[in-house]
């Protein structure tokens, strides 16, 4: 049997590094992954039918439905969480859990979405148990805890590049391996 494929996506964290560092703005909506191009690199290069888990902040006691009902459409499940605790990180906390939960069933892949360092317990864990695991994100921003674990075994996959997740090219100043390096790109 083969072994089943988590895609756990942090939407906030990819979000805000799209728009703080990428972009320098709100992303428009062109501007966004899509998120079915996400899921199907999951299934490509893992095990087919991977299980997409978004987590959401829902602490406001609202949910984009339009987004949610999109994520539901293309076989996401939509996580919200909330606390009443406005200092709770509730996506992280979930996703910390998400992680935890993985590694003590034993099996299964991981693919996380993200590039935020709080997760480096949890990567290294499934890592030590002999999970396969990846972080889809935007290199040059990815957390140097998270980074240095790809000497662990974390494979360190760039969502635009690799993944193919953008309907744009990304104004992004990223390091190049020479093998990719195309001067006509510059002339």
């Amino acid at each position: 049997m083969a072994e089943p494929t988590y895609l756990v996506i942090d939407g906030e964290n990819i979000d805000a590094t799209l728009g703080m560092s990428v972009l320098g703005h709100r992303p428009e909506p062109e501007e966004r992954p899509r998120w079915d191009r996400v899921l199907a690199y999951a299934d490509e290069s893992y095990t087919e039918d991977a299980k997409g888990l978004f987590f959401l902040n829902a602490s406001s006691g609202h949910l984009p439905m339009g987004f949610v009902q999109a994520l539901m459409a293309m076989e996401y499940t939509p996580i919200p969480l909330s606390s009443t605790h406005a200092e709770d990180k509730v996506v992280d906390l979930g996703i910390q859990r998400m992680l935890e939960a993985i590694s003590q069933r034993g099996r299964g892949n991981v693919i996380l979405g993200s590039h935020d360092g709080d997760f480096e317990p949890q990567v290294a864990q499934l890592l030590r148990n002999g999970h396969r695991v990846s972080v889809l994100c935007f290199p040059e921003f990815l957390s140097l805890e998270l980074a240095q674990l790809a000497h662990e075994g974390l494979e360190i996959v760039d969502l635009e590049h690799e993944v193919g997740a953008f309907q744009v090219s990304l104004p992004r100043l990223r390091i190049i391996p020479i093998e990719q390096f195309d001067p006509q790109d510059y002339l």
